[in-house]
């Protein structure tokens, strides 16, 4: 029995030195966080290398500022008379245009042709009042007429300009739209706000339609809207394209992308960026064993990737795996 017990204690005496021999062999590789949770120092490379890094550098930033649109008109040349006209998608839009173009040609009959024929006869008549050949009563009659005239000359005006508004509202110039020829369409699309001065006159855009798919085409920005939907904040743009042969439909939906340059500038992947209070961050690689926590100036978000305006220079290397991690140690969480 004696033998027993000598043999188990023994056991469990062996069992507890090797297991107080393990415990001097481990090593304490937990990061040592100072400067505010700033800095970030590891104990030994192989523990550092958990964290992929990258380096980065300025390059020219290209992004697409898309816009959904539709073909609001086209512009095709009739059978009857070799003349233009333009088949609008909006029912209220093609009604304007056609009392735009009836009212100015009211305007030119009225300047060109009544008023001045009733100047002539007003001349007249006074010319004989004065000798005695024309009455009072005939005097005021042709004074009338041209009074009424000149008040049908501003209604036209004001009923012009009243059309002219909705054309525009809508995103067309009615002098533009006279001047189109056959076998060219428009698009309208709405732009928000906050991108409207990233867009310019005759700027060039690829046009993608959902009825052909795979396909893209040239557009052109022909003109920008003077006006801003109060209730979206959205500014109409009118894109012009070549439709010679025709398939291209009034209403047809389609994707407009515009190229904007945004000079040259640091982007980083938009994992690598943390945020904490409203602020960014990135963890930078400063040497074999140390991360900083930087904090950087964000511009636009250009998909996968953010631009970096400040607290990043070419060259810097920057954590872009186990960001998270990172930030626990660096933010206490």
């Amino acid at each position: 029995m004696k033998n027993l017990f000598f043999i188990a204690f023994s056991l469990l005496f062996l069992a507890a030195c090797k297991s107080n021999k393990n415990q001097k062999q481990e090593v304490d590789m937990t990061p040592t966080v100072s400067a505010d949770g700033s800095k970030i120092t590891f104990k030994s490379e192989q523990t550092i290398a958990f964290f992929k890094t990258k380096k980065v550098n300025d390059s020219s930033i290209v992004a697409d500022l898309t816009a959904p649109g539709k073909i609001a008109a086209t512009v095709v040349n009739t059978r009857a008379n070799g003349q233009n006209i333009i088949l609008f998608e909006d029912p209220e839009l093609a009604g304007s245009y056609s009392q735009f173009i009836q009212h100015q040609i009211n305007i030119r009959q009225i300047q060109n042709v009544n008023i001045k024929q009733k100047q002539i006869e007003l001349n007249r008549i006074m010319d004989l009042q004065k000798h005695g050949a024309a009455t009072g009563q005939e005097l005021l009659n042709v004074q009338s007429a041209l009074s009424m005239e000149q008040t049908n000359l501003e209604n036209e005006k004001a009923a012009l300009a009243e059309h002219e508004a909705k054309l525009m509202a809508a995103g067309f110039d009615p002098a533009s739209l006279k001047k189109a020829g056959a076998g060219k369409g428009f698009i309208i699309c709405d732009i928000p706000e906050n991108q409207i001065t990233k867009i310019k006159s005759g700027q060039s855009c690829k046009i993608e339609f959902d009825a052909y798919p795979g396909q893209s085409f040239e557009g052109r920005v022909d003109d920008i809207a003077d006006m801003v939907d109060n209730t979206t904040r959205m500014i109409k743009v009118r894109i012009s394209f070549a439709n010679k042969e025709g398939k291209f439909k009034s209403g047809m939906f389609t994707n407009v992308f515009f190229g904007i340059s945004e000079g040259r500038f640091i982007s980083v992947e938009n994992s690598s960026l943390v945020t904490v209070q409203g602020k960014q961050y990135v963890f930078l690689k400063k040497n074999k064993l140390e991360f900083d926590r930087q904090p950087v100036q964000v511009g636009q978000q250009l998909g996968e990737k953010t631009v970096i305006l400040s607290g990043l220079k070419n060259g810097d290397e920057i954590a872009v795996d186990g960001v998270m991690q990172l930030k626990g140690l660096s933010f206490g969480y």
